[in-house]
């Protein structure tokens, strides 16, 4: 459990990240963090993108209905004109912000706030997603959460995405992710087909597979993945 550091001068500004997977609880620990400081009489205010709809567009709200009222902002820029008398800054959905929110985060910090993020640090292809990787970097504080793989039970630490869409952002839940362990994600494809040694799956089985839902995302037309090779074994002769 993340505690709080102690000071025996003055406070002074720092970033505290919150990542994971989807689904392992990041939202409810920024919200647990924010609700904590709120019953000590400081002053809080939490931003979230504005692209975020999701399930409020005046709430931050955690997949287990936990929420807190938050502010959309469609650019960083915007935290930067009303945090001035604001003790501790939440910001939730990190990666959906372009690259100007680590710049906004550290000049927040050097005024001395507290500033706690939260976000997704892998995109469904398991890349650094979005500018996660600078946040990581240049926080003082990081709790990586993971979620329960939904095929084996393992730690989870893998965003699964469930559909054939191939953009970096699509909003969705349940019915479009899963989280997954990295031999989880990794063995997907391979576990849909029975191969004969050397040889490639049909196009055949890939229209059936994707007519299916099987979570395989190969391109029906061209016989290439849309996952990156990492998360894909379609191929792989057994």
């Amino acid at each position: 459990m993340f505690l709080e550091p102690s000071f025996l001068t003055q406070r002074r500004g720092w970033i505290e990240v919150i990542c994971g997977s989807m689904f392992s609880g990041k939202t409810e620990e920024l919200i647990r963090r924010l609700k904590r400081v709120r019953i000590a009489e400081q002053s809080v205010e939490i931003f979230k993108p504005a692209r975020d709809t999701r399930y409020s567009v005046d709430e931050v709200v955690s997949h287990d209905a936990r929420s807190i009222a938050s502010r959309a902002v469609h650019h960083p820029s915007e935290i930067l004109e009303v945090a001035s008398h604001i003790d501790v800054i939440g910001i939730d959905e990190a990666q959906f912000f372009d690259e100007s929110i680590k710049a906004v985060c550290e000049e927040l910090a050097l005024r001395g706030h507290r500033v706690i993020v939260a976000g997704l640090d892998m995109d469904f292809r398991g890349r650094p997603f979005g500018p996660m990787p600078e946040l990581l970097a240049v926080a003082e504080y990081i709790t990586k959460l993971h979620a329960i793989c939904n095929h084996c039970g393992n730690l989870a630490t893998h965003t699964y995405r469930l559909t054939t869409d191939a953009e970096t952002v699509v909003l969705g839940e349940k019915d479009i992710y899963e989280a997954r362990c990295r031999h989880c994600c990794r063995q997907t494809c391979r576990r849909l087909f029975v191969h004969t040694p050397g040889r490639k799956p049909s196009i055949a089985d890939m229209n059936k597979a994707a007519q299916e839902r099987t979570g395989c995302q190969h391109n029906r037309t061209t016989g290439q993945c849309d996952v990156v090779a990492q998360n894909c074994t379609f191929y792989a002769a057994v």
